[in-house]
């Protein structure tokens, strides 16, 4: 019999409410949270790891504190989803699957 488990990232919205991006100024940045949860055939179990509340912009990309310093910008090659850095030329995230723009 094979397992097929992991720990994959999964962003939970915090809020409705659009909030201006420090990056780019569009009204597109929410508030959200990147937990970690056991998945076992990437069905997702239970949450292993919870993570600080950031604001993710949708039309850019760029992620920055609840205060507005950024944390990354973005057009870099850093996966939206998990933040990990990426090579150029993937159509999806190597680390957490999200498909990349």
């Amino acid at each position: 019999m094979i397992f097929i488990a992991g720990i994959q990232p999964k962003t939970k919205r915090l809020d409705t409410n659009p909030r201006i991006c420090p990056s780019c100024g569009a009204p597109a940045a929410f508030l959200a949270r990147i937990d970690h949860y056991l998945t076992l055939f990437f069905i997702p179990l239970f949450p292993v790891k919870r993570g600080e509340p950031v604001l993710i912009c949708e039309s850019c990309g760029a992620v920055a504190s609840q205060a507005g310093e950024p944390l990354w910008k973005g057009g870099e090659n850093r996966c939206p989803r998990c933040g990990e850095s990426i090579q150029e030329g993937f159509l999806f995230c190597p680390y957490c699957g999200a498909r990349l723009r």
